[in-house]
């Protein structure tokens, strides 16, 4: 079971650290990746993480802002937002296929098996 945390309300300009964590398996050889919903819009893809090889990808939208992180004593993936703007709004899911993604599909959410709760990031003065 996948559990995302860490949303909440921030001004523009401010940070989050959102944190994806799997309970009963670890991240071992699959590709963490999350993904945000905005009201009215399709699930898009922000940021994933080949947890073998550490390879990272990033959306144009959130590159430069986003980093996306792994802790093997943790079994954690970090989301670090900073200087995050309005349009960052959504609910943030964290998802998990189990086998290292091709770069060509990591961004396509029907390659995830998994999917957390999702979490709500707010962004607004």
């Amino acid at each position: 079971q996948l559990q995302a945390s860490g949303g909440g309300l921030v001004p523009p300009g401010g940070s989050l650290r959102l944190s994806c964590t799997a309970s009963g398996r670890t991240f071992s050889g699959y590709t963490v990746g999350w993904f945000r919903q905005a009201p009215g819009k399709e699930r898009e893809f922000a940021t994933a993480i080949r947890w073998s090889d550490n390879k990272k990808l990033y959306a144009e939208s959130v590159k430069g802002r986003f980093t996306i992180s792994r802790d093997y004593a943790e079994n954690t993936v970090y989301l670090q937002m900073n200087n995050l703007k309005p349009e960052d709004t959504a609910v943030y899911f964290c998802a998990v296929a189990p086998r290292s993604l091709i770069l060509s599909t990591i961004r396509a959410p029907h390659e995830y098996d998994y999917w957390g709760q999702g979490t709500q990031v707010t962004v607004s003065s």
